[in-house]
C-alpha cells in the first residue's frame, strides 16, 4: 500500500494493516490548509502563524515543515579577537569549507600507533616500556607491573632510601601543576623515510602514542597560527528549534559570566564564554514558539531578528563579566512559525503580525472535519500512529476503531457543536487511546478491543466532567468545596479578610 492510498476501513481487522506515510506532513491529518502552505513555507522559505486550540496539530505542522528543509549547509563560528578581545568576530563556513578543515586537522593530529609499534627507546622515555624487563604497561605506572621495579632507570640508579616516597611526591605535584616536567610528554627525534631523514615528534595519548611527521607538524604550525576559535552553531544540527516558553537569554544568547574577568593567564577568554540564542541556533531552519503572547515584549527581537536576519550577542547581565562582550552580525536566518490559541491572538504583537503577513500566511487550524469516509480513513491512520509512536501498547481491533470513531463524532458535537463531524482536537484523542492501550496491557490482550475503549471513555474525562458527573454542575460542586472550607475559615479563601493581610 502507498503513502497515497487510502485505507479501506471496512476492510481493516487491526491498526497493524495501517501503512503510516513516510512523509511527515501526511501525517498530519484534517488540517489541509494548514499542511498546503507549509509545503510553500518549507520550499519558499515563507513564515506561518497558526491560530487554534491546544492539541489540534500546530506543533506537530512546526515539526513536519523542518523535515521538509535542505540541511543546514553553514557553521558559525566566534573568532577571538587579538586587538580586542571583547568584540569577537564572527566566521561563517560552508560546508564543503568545514569538511575539508575536518580533514585537514585530522591529519594535523597524526597518527595513533601502539606502544609496542613505537620505537624502544621512545616507548621507555615517554613511561610506556619498562627499562629491566622490557614489559610494556600504562605510563600512568611509574613501577613495572611485571618486575615491580621503577621503569625509569634515572630514577633507579638513584640509591637514595626515600627514592620511593619523593617520586612519589613528585609524581603528585605534576599531577597538580606544581612541579616541572618531571616525566617526558612528547619525545622529538629523527627517522629515515624513503631516503630522506626527517623530523619526526611521538606524544603521549593516553594508552597509545601520537605520531607526527614533519608535514603533519607543519600543519599543526598552521592551525596554532590562527586566532583560536569555537563553534556557535554547527554544521550538523537539528533544523527544529523549539524556544517555546524561552528566557530572554536563551531566546537571544549570552556571555558566560567569568570571576576573573577574561585574565589572559587565569580567566577564559571572551570569544570562549560566547552562547548562542535559539534564534541564532535556529539558521537555516525553523524558530518554532508555541504560546506565542507568552513571549510579552521579547515578541520585538523576534521581529528584528527577521527583518535583519542576523542578531548581535552580549552579556545581559549588568553585573556579570560578560556584560562588555558583544559579538555584532551573527546570522540568524530562520523560517519562524508561532502559535497561538484564538483568545490570545490580540497579544501577539501587530509589527510581528505584520511582518509574518508580509512574508507568509496566517491559518487558523480546523477543530473538526466532516464525517466522511475519505476523513474516516485519515482518524484510522492517526490512531495507527499515535499507537506506533507510543511503541509500549498493542494495536487496535476493528471494533475498538468503530468505538474511537463514535467518541470523535460525539466530541465535535459536545466540544464545537458540529453535527456529522469529527473532532480534531487529537491530543485528547490520542489520551483515550494510550489509556485504553494501558487497560490492554494490564489484561495481557493482544489488541485494544471495544471494551477497552468504553472503559478508557470513563477514565479519560477530565475534572470538570467527573465534578459534573458527581455534583450534578460545576458551579455545585465549586459551591460544596468553598461551604466546606468556610467552616474552617481557610486563610487560604479569605486571606482579603484578614486585618494584617500581605496582599492589601
Amino acid at each position: 500500500m502507498s503513502d497515497a492510498d487510502q485505507v479501506d476501513l471496512s476492510s481493516v481487522e487491526s491498526t497493524a494493516q495501517v501503512v503510516i506515510p513516510s512523509d511527515p506532513l501526511k501525517r498530519v491529518i484534517g488540517q489541509d490548509e494548514a499542511v498546503t502552505l507549509a509545503r510553500i513555507a518549507a520550499k519558499q522559505r515563507r513564515h506561518l502563524l497558526l491560530v487554534g486550540p491546544p492539541g489540534t496539530g500546530k506543533s506537530m505542522i512546526a515539526q513536519a515543515l523542518a523535515l521538509h528543509l535542505s540541511r543546514p549547509t553553514q557553521e558559525i563560528r566566534v573568532v577571538h579577537n587579538p586587538e580586542n578581545p571583547e568584540r569577537p568576530f564572527i566566521e561563517v563556513k560552508n560546508e564543503d569549507e568545514v569538511h575539508k578543515e575536518s580533514q585537514t586537522k585530522e591529519f594535523a593530529e597524526g597518527e595513533l600507533i601502539e606502544p609496542k609499534n613505537a620505537p624502544i627507546n621512545v616507548a621507555e622515555r615517554l613511561g610506556y616500556r619498562c627499562r629491566n624487563c622490557g614489559a610494556y604497561s600504562s605510563p600512568k605506572e611509574r613501577t613495572c607491573i611485571k618486575c615491580q621495579k621503577l621503569k625509569s632507570a634515572e630514577t633507579n640508579a638513584n640509591n637514595n632510601p626515600f627514592g620511593d616516597i619523593v617520586s612519589g611526591l613528585f609524581e603528585q605535584m605534576n599531577v597538580a601543576g606544581l612541579a616541572g616536567n618531571v616525566g617526558k610528554d612528547r619525545v622529538t627525534t629523527t627517522r629515515t623515510r624513503f631516503g630522506k631523514e626527517e623530523v619526526v615528534v611521538f606524544e603521549k595519548c593516553g594508552e597509545m602514542v601520537r605520531v607526527l611527521d614533519q608535514e603533519a607538524l607543519e600543519k599543526r604550525r598552521d592551525w596554532e597560527r590562527q586566532s583560536p576559535r569555537k563553534v556557535l552553531v554547527p554544521l550538523d544540527r537539528n533544523p527544529f528549534v523549539l524556544a517555546t516558553g524561552s528566557s530572554e537569554t536563551e531566546l537571544l544568547g549570552d556571555v558566560r559570566h567569568d570571576p576573573y574577568g577574561g585574565h589572559a593567564q587565569l580567566g577564559t577568554q571572551p570569544y570562549d564564554r560566547v552562547v548562542p540564542g535559539a534564534i541564532h541556533e535556529a539558521h537555516e531552519g525553523v524558530l518554532f514558539v508555541d504560546e506565542l503572547p507568552h513571549l510579552g515584549q521579547m515578541q520585538r527581537f523576534i521581529l528584528t531578528a527577521m527583518q535583519e536576519r542576523r542578531f548581535p550577542i552580549s552579556g545581559r547581565n549588568p553585573q556579570s563579566a560578560g556584560a562588555s562582550v558583544k559579538v555584532d552580525n551573527v546570522p540568524c536566518s530562520f523560517i519562524f512559525v508561532g502559535a497561538c490559541n484564538i483568545q490570545d491572538l490580540e497579544q501577539v504583537l501587530s509589527p510581528l503580525r505584520s511582518r509574518i503577513c508580509g512574508n507568509g500566511y496566517e491559518v487558523l487550524v480546523n477543530t473538526t472535519i466532516p464525517d466522511t469516509p475519505m476523513n474516516r480513513d485519515k482518524l484510522v491512520q492517526f490512531i495507527a500512529q499515535e499507537i506506533v509512536s507510543d511503541g509500549r501498547i498493542p494495536h487496535a481491533d476493528d471494533q475498538a476503531i468503530a468505538t474511537i470513531i463514535k467518541e470523535a463524532r460525539a466530541k465535535a458535537l459536545r466540544i464545537d457543536g458540529i453535527n456529522n463531524a469529527l473532532t480534531m482536537r487529537l491530543r485528547e484523542l490520542g489520551g483515550l487511546i494510550r489509556a485504553a492501550g494501558d487497560l490492554a496491557v494490564v489484561e495481557d490482550s493482544e489488541l485494544i478491543t471495544k471494551k477497552h475503549i468504553i472503559k478508557a471513555v470513563e477514565r479519560s474525562k477530565n475534572v470538570e466532567e467527573q465534578i459534573k458527573d458527581r455534583y450534578g454542575s460545576y458551579s455545585k460542586g465549586l459551591g460544596t468545596d468553598i461551604t466546606s472550607a468556610q467552616k474552617e475559615r481557610s486563610p487560604y479563601y479569605f486571606w482579603n479578610e484578614t486585618k494584617d493581610s500581605m496582599f492589601r
